[in-house]
Parts: structure tokens; sequence; C-alpha cells
């Protein structure tokens, strides 16, 4: 099963941040709590708020907990597109601390080159082919990368 992070969040907006967890859970085999997801990005404070009612990175974090929710084997994320770099590392935060807890292999797709030392291994692509693929010895904390 897969998870996918939208750069756009695509967060129901009718819904709260409870809510819109809430909808994978019903619909997947082995789901988390949605109360868990939500804890797990830092927003248990926040859950019964709307998406309006919430900063870009509470909403991109809210779409990671989604995500993560369903307890995928693959996650893919373009997360950090619309977010300055403070909110940046929280969510690349969030994302490190579920592949480190639940072994879920997590591929972020960016054009920020910084990020790539959170990776395990980095693929670099040009002109639709795979142009080099890199493997980091050591990560770097999410904290340690400045846009």
């Amino acid at each position: 099963m897969s998870g996918f992070v939208f750069q756009f969040y695509n967060l129901v907006p009718s819904l709260t941040a409870l809510e819109n967890v809430k909808l994978v859970t019903e619909i997947s085999n082995r789901p988390m709590r949605p109360e868990e997801a939500l804890d797990l990005v830092g927003l248990s404070g926040r859950m019964h708020h709307f998406p309006a009612q919430l900063s870009g990175g509470e909403q991109q974090r809210v779409a990671i907990a989604r995500a993560v929710a369903k307890r995928p084997d693959l996650l893919l994320c373009v997360p950090t597109g619309a977010l300055d770099s403070r909110t940046g590392v929280v969510v690349l935060e969030a994302l490190v601390q579920v592949n480190q807890e639940f072994g879920t292999t997590t591929l972020v797709i960016t054009h920020n080159v910084a990020i790539r030392g959170i990776a395990h291994r980095v693929i670099n692509f040009a002109n639709g082919r795979i142009a080099s693929i890199e493997t980091n010895q050591t990560r770097l904390p999410a904290s340690a990368i400045s846009w």
C-alpha cells in the first residue's frame, strides 16, 4: 500500500484535521488511530481545527498524517515546495520520524538540493533519466538543513 503527500495538501476544507485523517483510516486495512497520526506530526493540539485555521506547514503535516495513518509501505512526497525553510524543517522532521519509526520507504521529490543530506540515497534525474545515484554514509538531521 502506498501513501501520497501532495505539494498542495488536498485537504477537504469543510473537515477538521482529525476528520481529514479519519477519511483514509475508514478505508484502510490496518490503520493507526487518526489521533495517533496527528500526534506523530505534532498536531494533537490542533486536530479540531479546519484547514483554513491552520498554517501552511500545519496543513502539510495534516496531509502527512493522513498518508501515514494508512501505515503505507511506501510514502511518496512533494512536501516542501510551498513552505518557508523553518516550516520545511518541521515537515522534513516528521517524514524522517515516519521513516525511522515505521520503516516506511519514503521518497521525497524536490528541487531543493539542500534536502539531500537527510536521505539514505539520493537519485538525481535529468531529461527524464537517472543522472546519478548517491548514498549518504551519515544522514543529517532535518534541523541542519538550510535553504
